[in-house]
């Protein structure tokens, strides 16, 4: 098992959520491969946008559904800081995942986090869970929970 599926399988087991972490036959880089993977609606994947804070040079996380674009200008306003491109090497070094298999929980270090209002509409979303070929399934309320994340309006 690689770090990055340890520290999300640990981060899960931690709030109650044993077993949770599937195994996918195919890749789940994308929204839409995570979709056709778990068989449900694009919009129940909770994609795990990173943006760099401009201001501070921390890496910052919105938690969009899989059908929806992030709105810049309105990320920037949420994060009250101008938001640039988040390179592999801050998003590796701030959460220890690599880009395809972000999760939005079990980070190296803490990370200022943002969702969807869209995800609230699902009993179940379907986050990364560390690695191309592994996701998990989550109550969104629980997603809230253990990502820290708070509900914004930032798509398009």
């Amino acid at each position: 098992m690689s770090k990055s599926l340890k520290r999300v399988v640990a981060a899960l087991q931690a709030a109650g959520m044993e077993g949770a972490v599937l195994e996918m036959g195919t890749e789940t880089r994308t929204a839409q491969q995570a979709a056709e993977a778990a068989g449900c609606v694009l919009d129940q994947i909770a994609k795990s946008i990173i943006f760099r804070d401009e201001t501070a040079g921390d890496a910052v996380l919105f938690l969009t559904a899989g059908g929806n674009q992030v709105d810049a200008a309105k990320a920037s306003a949420v994060a009250g800081a101008p938001l640039g491109k988040a390179d592999a090497g801050l998003i590796r070094a701030q959460t220890g995942f690599a880009i395809g298999g972000v999760s939005p929980v079990g980070h190296l270090n803490p990370i200022r986090a943002w969702c969807d209002p869209r995800l609230m509409d699902f009993d179940l979303v379907y986050g990364a869970a560390g690695t191309p070929r592994h996701i998990f399934p989550i109550a969104p309320a629980d997603l809230l929970r253990l990502s820290g994340a708070e509900l914004a309006d930032f798509t398009a």
